[in-house]
Order: C-alpha cells, then sequence, then structure tokens
C-alpha cells in the first residue's frame, strides 16, 4: 500500500469484537452494534458470527449495503423524513430485511403508519437520557406519545433507545461511568413507568462505547449498541475506555517534507485524517492523533499536508503511525483499509449520508 492508507490490525480486532460479545452474553442483553463506524461488511459479519443480534445503522443508504451483503436484521437508528425515504424502507421490507426504525414525533411515526405496511413496522421510540440532540426526555411527554404511537394500526411499538453521546464531553472514567448508569437506570424507569400504564415495551436500547459497559450491566436494560469499540480511538483513550494498545486502526503515512528542525511534514492531511478533535469540544485529545513516539505532536492539518513537531522528528521518507482521535469518520473517508492478513476491505459503505 502506497501512503497514506488505513491498516486494521486484525487480532486486535476480533479480540475487541469478541470482549464486548462476550459482555453481552454475561449480562444477557443482546448487542446491535453500529455499523457506521466502520462502514465495512466483513467487520458485521465479524459481529454477527461472534454473537451480535443484528446491526444498527445511521441512514438508509448503509442498511440497502448491507443487506445487499446478506444482513438482514438492521435497526435505522435516526428518523426518516419524507416519501424518498420511507419508499426506500418500503423496498427494504420488500426484500426481505427485517427493519426497525425510529420515531420521536408525530410526524414521524405518521410518516412510517401511512407506509399501511402488512403487519405493521416495527419501531422504538427515541429518548434523550442527556445529550440533547433527537429524542423525548423521560416523564409524561414521552408517556403521552409512547402511548399514541401504540395505537397507530401500522405500527408495532417495540420499545424504547437512546443515545448517550454527552459521554463524549466527559473528563474521564468515573464521569464515564457516572453516564451511562444514569443512561440505564433512566431508560429502565421510563420503560417501567410505560408498563405501568399498560404498554409492552420489549427493547430498552441503550448506545455508545464509552457507556456500553455500564449501562449494559443495569438490569432492565435488553441491548446495547456501541459502534467504535471495533477499533477504539485517542478519544476513547482519553476518556479512559481503551489503551492505545487495543486500538486496531492506524493510519499510515510518510515523511515528504523537513523543513526546519523543529517541523516535518507528513502526506496525511484532513482529507485523511478529518478534523476532530473530541466531541463537544472536550480538549481530551492533544493534536490530531496519537503518534507512535510520544515526543512528538501532530499538531496541525491542512487538506494533504500534516504537520509534526517536537524532538528528533522523523527524516524524509520514513513512515509514521497514527492512531487517528476519531476513527469512525477516518474510515467514512477511506475507499478501502489494508488489513493485517493482507488483504483488501472496500469501505462499501463510504459516503453512505442518505
Amino acid at each position: 500500500m502506497d501512503t497514506p492508507y488505513l491498516a486494521i490490525d486484525l487480532e486486535k480486532l476480533q479480540k475487541n469484537i469478541a470482549d464486548m460479545a462476550e459482555f453481552a452474553a454475561r449480562q444477557g442483553v443482546k448487542l446491535r452494534p453500529h455499523a457506521k463506524a466502520h462502514k465495512i461488511p466483513q467487520i458485521a459479519k465479524m459481529q454477527l458470527k461472534a454473537g451480535a443480534a443484528g446491526i444498527t445503522v445511521a441512514k438508509l443508504e448503509e442498511a440497502e449495503v448491507m443487506f445487499a451483503e446478506g444482513i438482514e436484521d438492521i435497526l435505522v437508528a435516526y428518523p426518516l423524513v419524507g416519501e424518498t425515504k420511507l419508499n426506500r424502507a418500503r423496498a427494504l421490507l420488500e426484500r426481505g430485511c427485517k427493519l426497525t426504525l425510529l420515531v420521536d414525533s408525530p410526524a414521524g411515526a405518521l410518516g412510517i403508519n401511512a407506509m399501511a405496511w402488512p403487519g405493521g413496522v416495527d419501531v422504538l421510540v427515541k429518548v434523550d437520557t442527556g445529550l440533547k440532540r433527537c429524542g423525548l426526555p423521560p416523564g409524561k411527554e414521552l408517556e403521552e406519545f409512547c402511548r399514541w404511537v401504540n395505537g397507530l394500526p401500522h405500527v408495532n411499538f417495540k420499545g424504547l433507545l437512546t443515545h448517550a453521546g454527552h459521554a463524549y464531553a466527559c473528563r474521564g472514567p468515573a464521569e464515564v461511568q457516572a453516564v451511562g448508569l444514569r443512561e440505564g437506570r433512566d431508560m429502565v424507569a421510563a420503560a417501567d413507568a410505560l408498563r405501568r400504564q399498560g404498554l409492552r415495551v420489549e427493547e430498552v436500547s441503550i448506545g455508545s462505547t464509552p457507556t456500553a459497559k455500564w449501562g449494559g450491566a443495569v438490569p432492565g436494560v435488553t441491548e446495547i449498541r456501541p459502534g467504535n469499540y471495533v477499533f477504539y480511538d485517542a478519544v476513547q483513550v482519553a476518556l479512559g475506555v481503551a489503551k492505545p494498545e487495543n486500538c486496531s486502526l492506524r493510519v499510515i503515512s510518510t515523511v515528504v517534507s523537513r523543513p526546519a528542525r523543529d517541523r516535518a511534514i507528513i502526506d496525511a492531511g484532513a482529507k485523511v485524517l478529518a478534523l476532530d478533535q473530541g466531541a463537544h469540544g472536550s480538549g481530551l485529545v492533544r493534536g490530531f492523533g496519537i503518534l507512535n513516539n510520544n515526543k512528538w505532536t501532530l499538531t496541525r492539518l491542512s487538506e494533504e499536508h500534516g504537520i509534526l513537531e517536537g524532538d528528533d522528528l522523523p527524516e524524509i521518507g520514513a513512515k509514521v503511525d497514527i492512531i487517528p482521535n476519531h476513527a469512525c469518520p477516518v474510515v467514512n473517508l477511506a475507499r478501502r483499509v489494508y488489513v493485517s492478513n493482507g488483504e483488501l476491505w472496500e469501505v462499501a459503505a463510504r459516503a453512505c449520508s442518505s
């Protein structure tokens, strides 16, 4: 492979997949990993073989790619709005996909109901447990909405779903633990409140790699949806969720210029490494990745250049190994990844954003 390129350590990848699957099995919860983290059918199939119940995707286009590769049980954890998207969802159902959709508004639920799919479409209601993005907070409004959804003739209310993405604003493991436990407990309490009102709540689904093992250990949670755990990255290391040796994804780059004693230029810039320095401006990471020499810092990125600063910098032609800050957008920027067993895997769902 010519640089810059992405490399996956297959042994570490397999270990990460097995570790999360074993956790889910011990807790008696379903694992439905989020494929937006990797967008690679080979990895999704490894997760299913290890025991995952199905996969999660963010967008219908990802679902279409994964279904074409033989993956049939798919949760689209994103509100679908508009006739075009609903027609695409119908097409997946017609082809035999076991599809579950997400709702958090009357407009979204009515759109799915209007499909009039025989037997109804399975849906989960999105709950906001602190991220302040999509979803309804636990309480009376959520309960009223769930009761209303449950009454729609062509919608099958299956339960509740949340994503504790605000864990990425935490300052360390103790805060992550607190967010994860609160996520799980709030969701279980919300499900119990609905059950007391006569609703059947089959699924209590939580998400996020940092919180999965905390929220997933709360009795009453039925499903976890981590994604990034297959790779881990510099943000997960900064949060205390993983160590650098757990990270299975690297960006391999070459030094192409040494214009000053304290500056080296590599051939991986923002179009390879993305510009992510941690969600919510947490400021936990240093520079734009973890380097194979802690004397160096990747201080700046332009589109095609990365600027290394520090002591004893590498000479022109030397290879630099980088754990990216956020693995998910980095994979989405690549057409393929090199695997340590010699295979090349296509990022089949790359740029699938619709």
